[in-house]
């Protein structure tokens, strides 16, 4: 029987995802006759307007600071090709595995996590912000181009890995765990009286390899980056596990090579190292744990992709290093301080005169209460560029802090 379009022909191991069998979008559409679900879910991230945005939105370094640093949408696209790679490796989804890592950085904020924590800080009387919870609130509600709903109306399993790829969000109860021991963020709250994501278990093997795959990218680029800002040298690198013997083996191998090739050659080999030992990590836990079907890996009592021990040491000590020399250098913090005020005063500012929003924003907001007036200006702020929210910044107020 000649497999049906869309499908193509990778096998898929027994406790993968099958598109075949997805539970559904919330609206019903028709199937497309040329693309499964999750390839139609990835086409339609690609296609949204806030995925376009990522372009001009902070992962490390602002976006005028430089042509050649990463930007929330580079760092996306590279996020997505490892992730494809681990999903193959592990023969489950691919497709599933892509969409989910194209939309995990989707609600975020512009300035990066500056962005989020002032953004969070201003919530915190209306039900706080969260970069996880606004991208399902994105995808569900705020994208809003389709004739017949609102949001892209992904396939369940692809909202579920979305909003769990990190883990369960509750116990069995429905009280919140870990980071959200307190409660909820608002968008998931309410988006579970819409559809029961199943909060209390883990996400998919290809949810998780998006997960990963994240962590893997922002660790092996940020050193990147700030080597290129000349934040950190080359000699502090030796010190550090896997990238130290990564430096070591290039200048063995190529002496003389210049300093920009040196840096290419170690950032492969950090990611490579890292993948390879995710696949090899996860196939142990795989075969150890033995999941018959998807369900299984829900109801598993723990993550199966992640890195060995040796390995979460290693990326331990590098995000550390990272902290230390690069997200918390004093001009990187000068900078984030200045875009935590400029967000916070476009806040403020539209809070106080909802109509100085753009009129999609306005609608509905008569006799409105503080937090829906609030929750309206959180999205509008969430939204926008660095670009943007430092024009409007300019057009509003008579100083705009320098970002550089």
């Amino acid at each position: 029987m000649t497999p049906s379009i869309g499908f193509g022909a990778q096998p898929r191991a027994c406790y993968a995802v099958d598109p075949g069998r997805s539970k559904g979008r919330l609206f019903m559409e028709p199937e497309s006759p040329t693309r499964t679900p999750f390839q139609r879910d990835r086409d339609r991230i690609i296609h949204s307007s806030a995925f376009r945005r990522l372009q001009y939105k902070t992962q490390v370094f602002l976006y005028h600071e430089g042509d050649l640093y990463r930007t929330r949408l580079t760092h996306t696209l590279e996020v997505s090709q490892i992730a494809r790679s681990i999903a193959r490796a592990l023969l489950v989804d691919e497709d599933l595995a892509e969409a989910l890592a194209l939309a995990h950085d989707l609600g975020h904020t512009p300035f990066g996590h500056a962005g989020e924590r002032m953004l969070d800080a201003l919530m915190l009387p209306y039900g706080g912000f969260d970069h996880n919870a606004q991208s399902l609130r994105i995808v569900t509600s705020l994208e809003r181009h389709y004739a017949e709903f609102d949001g892209l109306n992904l396939a369940w399993e692809t909202l579920e890995g979305l909003v769990k790829h990190n883990g369960p969000l509750t116990d069995a109860s429905g009280q919140g765990i870990d980071q959200y021991a307190n409660g909820l963020p608002f968008a998931i709250r309410s988006y579970a009286q819409e559809q029961d994501l199943l909060l209390d278990s883990y996400a998919s093997i290809e949810a998780q390899a998006a997960a990963i795959a994240d962590d893997i990218a922002y660790n092996a680029h940020d050193i990147d980056d700030g080597l290129r800002a000349g934040l950190i040298s080359l000699k502090q690198l030796r010190d550090l596990p896997l990238i130290g013997a990564a430096l070591v083996e290039v200048y063995d191998r190529y002496p003389g090579l210049d300093d920009s090739r040196v840096v290419h050659e170690i950032v492969r080999r950090l990611i490579t190292g890292m993948v390879e030992d995710v696949i090899k990590t996860s196939m142990a836990n795989l075969t150890r744990i033995s999941p018959q079907n998807v369900g299984e890996v829900r109801n598993a009592s723990e993550t199966i992709v992640g890195f060995s021990g040796e390995m979460a040491k290693t990326v331990a000590e590098i995000k550390k290093f990272l902290f230390e020399n690069v997200y918390r250098e004093t001009n990187v913090m000068r900078v984030m301080g200045n875009a935590e005020q400029v967000l916070k005063e476009l806040f403020v500012f539209h809070f106080e005169h909802p109509d100085s929003m753009p009129f999609e924003w306005q609608f509905d907001l008569d006799g409105s209460s503080k937090e829906v007036l609030a929750r309206r200006v959180a999205d509008y702020v969430a939204g926008m560029t660095d670009r943007f929210a430092i024009l409007e910044h300019r057009r509003l107020f008579d100083v705009t802090p320098e970002l550089r």
